[in-house]
């Protein structure tokens, strides 16, 4: 072969390998540009707004969870000042019963729990002292009888100028001195409950009933069985539940919200499930300093039996009434820090219907009985709605979108 035929060889096997290479090349080209656009396409169908995805939900699966939507509604929500507190009774309302005379505890006849009434007896005393008080006034009173009768026997001759002047004015001042003395006596007896006619009829008492001043429940019993007992020792604690109240402590921060008329709701720590309501009647005008917070006292709804002076209670006043953008608790859900809802929308696709549901930011406000103020960081066109319920269930099924874990 000669070199002129090798050359020609030569230059046809390099335009080969040209065209090769550059068709190659061509083609790898074509395929990455076809999976960007794929790939874009994807994302522009996956993401949303701010990077988030939509979920779609079939008819039949929408229904299946029960997923309930509407516009976004207006409800009357009130400001919250939360405060802690305890049921309380007015002190008119709580007695602690005491021996007036020291004595011995005869028998008692109540126990804890034991509703009374006024001027019921809850226990008997003995002692010697109750004998001679009562003797006392018998001699007392009929000392007064006598010298009743010698003062008006006194005056008649003092005023026909028979009798002197001076055993007048004697006998006078001894009828009032012992007019005192017997009105002393009885008074005492008043205060030991005993029938003071009995005893001036010579019906002297053995013992001491000791009665309760006020009408309501035995609280607490103090005393035993042949104690003995000093005057004013505490002996049993009444107090009269139905007069029972909420007493709850607001802080300084926000007492010049608070005022006289407004509802409250409120818990009993004790009892699961309890809510009760109620409204203020008085405001305090003092701070306690320790916190540093103001009593505020209840008037409660519908008493129950239950309630018992003491129990713990953890409230919230309702300091006004404003009609607000609001959703149930169920329709927010909180993504790294940030509060969401979802607004729905009905797509037919392929004569099958399906609902588009999409994660919107928002602000929340109130947080009352189940429902939260919605704030929009941008307005949503009108007759958009929003999901009811379930935002957590969605916000998972996006989530799982996120990562390629779609079914």
């Amino acid at each position: 072969m000669n070199i002129r035929s090798i050359n020609i060889l030569m230059l046809a096997l390099s335009l080969t390998l040209f065209l090769g290479c550059e068709e190659n090349s061509n083609s790898e080209k074509d395929t990455q540009e076809t999976k960007a656009s794929d790939s874009k396409e994807t994302k522009g169908h996956n993401e949303e707004e701010g990077g988030m995805r939509s979920v779609h939900l079939s008819e039949m699966k929408f229904n299946s969870l029960g997923i309930k939507v509407d516009t976004l509604p207006k409800k009357a929500l009130s400001g919250i000042v939360e405060a802690n507190g305890q049921l309380e009774v007015p002190p008119q309302y709580e007695a602690t019963v005491t021996a007036v005379l020291g004595g011995n505890i005869n028998s008692i006849k109540v126990i804890e729990g034991d509703k009374v009434n006024k001027g019921q007896i809850l226990a008997y005393l003995s002692h010697p002292t109750l004998t001679k008080i009562q003797t006392d006034y018998i001699n007392a009173y009929n000392r007064m009888q006598f010298l009743e009768k010698e003062f008006a026997r006194q005056k008649r001759l003092y005023e026909a100028e028979v009798g002197s002047g001076k055993s007048f004015q004697q006998t006078q001042a001894d009828y009032q001195s012992v007019q005192g003395e017997v009105r002393g006596y009885e008074s005492q007896l008043r205060q030991l409950n005993l029938s003071v006619s009995r005893v001036r009829n010579g019906e002297l008492y053995e013992y001491i009933p000791v009665v309760s001043p006020i009408e309501g429940y035995i609280e607490k019993v103090k005393v035993q069985i042949g104690q003995y007992v000093e005057p004013q020792t505490s002996m049993f604690m009444v107090v009269d539940n139905e007069h029972v109240h909420a007493d709850l402590m607001v802080f300084e921060k926000d007492i010049y919200k608070v005022k006289e008329g407004q509802k409250i709701s409120f818990t009993l720590e004790s009892v699961p499930g309890s809510n009760l309501t109620g409204e203020i009647y008085s405001v305090g005008k003092q701070f306690e300093q320790n916190p540093k917070a103001v009593h505020v006292h209840a008037e409660i709804d519908n008493k129950k039996d239950y309630l018992i002076p003491g129990m713990y209670i953890k409230g919230k006043i309702r300091t006004g009434e404003d009609a607000v953008t609001a959703l149930p608790e169920e329709a927010v859900i909180e993504e790294e820090g940030n509060p969401y809802i979802f607004t729905a929308q009905k797509h037919q696709k392929d004569s099958k219907t399906e609902w588009e549901l999409k994660p919107v930011q928002v602000r929340t406000g109130i947080n009352e009985d189940g429902w939260v103020e919605i704030k929009l960081l941008e307005p949503l066109s009108e007759g958009t709605l929003v999901a009811y319920n379930n935002a957590y269930y969605l916000m998972g099924e996006m989530k799982k979108g996120e990562t390629g874990d779609d079914d």
